[in-house]
């Protein structure tokens, strides 16, 4: 009979300055996993790189295969907001395929950045950013 399918949740929050990668049970109450961008690298400059979030995954794969979870359901965040960019960092897609990799099977894939609706005011002033 072939091996059973168990999920987890990936939250992978990736802005340009780091990557964080959070792996919970399907129902987010438990953490399994957690990893950041200043654990795996030296300089502060490389936490949000591709290959700092490489690593990450790599090493999480390894630990998530150790305790049963083969298959993973992935979240990804950009900084967003009112002023944050609302596109992921470097780190997203790497971690994304360094996981593929190293054997776990991937679901859905979706992007939870928040979206404003209509909060604070921009920065900039009353007549906008003048270049």
């Amino acid at each position: 009979m072939a091996e059973k399918i168990r999920y987890g949740v990936a939250h992978i929050y990736s802005s340009y300055n780091n990557t964080l990668i959070h792996v919970t049970d399907i129902t987010g109450a438990e953490t399994l996993s957690f990893r950041s961008g200043g654990r795996v690298v030296k300089q502060g400059r490389q936490e949000g790189s591709p290959n700092a979030a490489m690593m990450m995954a790599k090493e999480m794969s390894e630990e998530l295969i150790n305790k049963g979870v083969n298959a993973l359901h992935i979240k990804i965040r950009a900084p967003g907001g009112q002023n944050g960019p609302s596109n992921p960092g470097k780190g997203a897609q790497a971690a994304l395929r360094a996981f593929s990799r190293a054997g776990i099977k991937i679901g859905n894939i979706e992007d939870v950045t928040p979206k404003p609706h209509d909060g604070c005011r921009k920065k900039g002033g009353k007549k906008g950013r003048r270049l």
